[in-house]
């Protein structure tokens, strides 16, 4: 529970945070009254503002928030390899996100905003938080996320490949990174009698090889977020029949001629559920799926593994490294597709990290048991 005083009256809610951040140990009522300049000092002390203002104006502060913290983060001397830029990068995005993370609005067991202007969140926050019993306080830029995820949601993800859009739930990583998705849909099938997904997602991997005439897919994951959204999508696009979603630690039990897994490319720790699809703390998922892959495979079948070479731009993982890795795990390769990547970033020359982005490749692996 974290307390604040408004008003002259002391005020109570429960704590929540999906990145299980710890509550501000200091917390101060913010409201209308309050400058841009006096919230940003206070935040960067370490103190949280519960807005009890406008919504929109709250929403105002916290662009006025991040512009500071901006300007303030153009100073840093300039990295001078693709490395140390990383690390200057995620450290930078650490230090943001805890200093944006410091406007804090609260919400009603009901699900809605008790503040003037505010919107109707409930459907968005029914969907991220479930039922609640309580009221509880959340960071705004944390709702901002469940409102926007909540939107793409409803939107869906147009898939190319599929002629359909795909349906992401909150906390389940989008599939706006396309290429992964054509190079699945465009290699050759060694067969097309069983199939396994490792770390399905939203699913989309399954649903490509099964309107590609896989006879049945085997999609798992561990996320209970992940396991609804892609029963949900899998569903929806009439390809239940031949898919099964199970709760399972990447492999599921047998062996199949085909094992799709696209793991998180880059061996850095997350800060966030939804950064397990981005960051791989010491490749840990890459070298379960390595090593467990011939246990799961059948000796004519084959392994794809999509992974880009981010990492190895960065001098986070070497193309040696993932080589031997391979091998060690009884493992030899017969084949690879790669792609260049589509998404924003990649052409955006003012991202931190351009340089090395500028060079990423994406790489369906074809493998087969030795």
């Amino acid at each position: 529970m974290i307390e604040w005083t408004y008003n002259g009256e002391t005020h109570s809610l429960r704590w929540h945070s999906e990145s299980q951040v710890p509550p501000p140990k200091k917390i101060v009522a913010a409201d209308d009254t309050m400058a841009a300049d006096r919230a940003y000092k206070l935040v960067c002390e370490g103190t949280g503002l519960l807005w009890q203002g406008d919504f929109q104006n709250g929403k105002l502060l916290l662009q006025a928030l991040a512009r500071r913290v901006d300007r303030k983060q153009v100073q840093r001397k300039p990295a001078t390899t693709f490395t140390e830029a990383f690390h200057q990068h995620r450290q930078a995005q650490a230090q943001r996100a805890r200093i944006l993370g410091m406007l804090l609005v609260p919400i009603t067991a009901e699900l809605t905003i008790p503040l003037r202007r505010a919107p109707d969140v409930a459907e968005a926050c029914l969907q991220a938080y479930g039922k609640q019993d309580s009221g509880f306080v959340v960071a705004l830029r944390e709702l901002q996320g469940v409102i926007g995820a909540y939107e793409w949601r409803k939107k869906g993800v147009v898939i190319p490949s599929l002629g359909s859009t795909i349906h992401p739930h909150y906390g389940v990583f989008s599939p706006v990174r396309g290429e992964y998705i054509d190079l699945v849909a465009k290699a050759a099938l060694p067969s097309t009698t069983l199939a396994f997904d490792i770390g399905t997602g939203t699913g989309v991997l399954s649903v490509v090889l099964a309107r590609r005439g896989m006879q049945k897919i085997v999609a798992t994951d561990q996320d209970a977020r992940a396991l609804a959204c892609a029963n949900a999508n899998i569903k929806r696009l009439g390809v239940d029949k031949a898919v099964s979603v199970v709760n399972a630690d990447l492999f599921p039990e047998g062996r199949a001629s085909l094992v799709v897994c696209n793991p998180p490319w880059i061996p850095a720790k997350p800060s966030s559920p939804l950064e397990h699809a981005v960051y791989d703390q010491d490749s840990t998922m890459l070298k379960g799926f390595l090593k467990g892959l011939p246990a799961h495979l059948t000796q004519d079948g084959q392994g794809w593994l999509i992974l880009s070479d981010l990492a190895e731009h960065l001098g986070l993982r070497s193309r040696e490294t993932l080589l031997a890795l391979i091998d060690d795990a009884g493992l030899k390769v017969v084949g690879k597709d790669d792609i260049k990547p589509r998404h924003g970033k990649a052409a955006d020359s003012t991202d931190p990290l351009f340089a090395a982005r500028s060079k990423e490749t994406t790489t369906l692996w074809k493998l087969e048991i030795k």
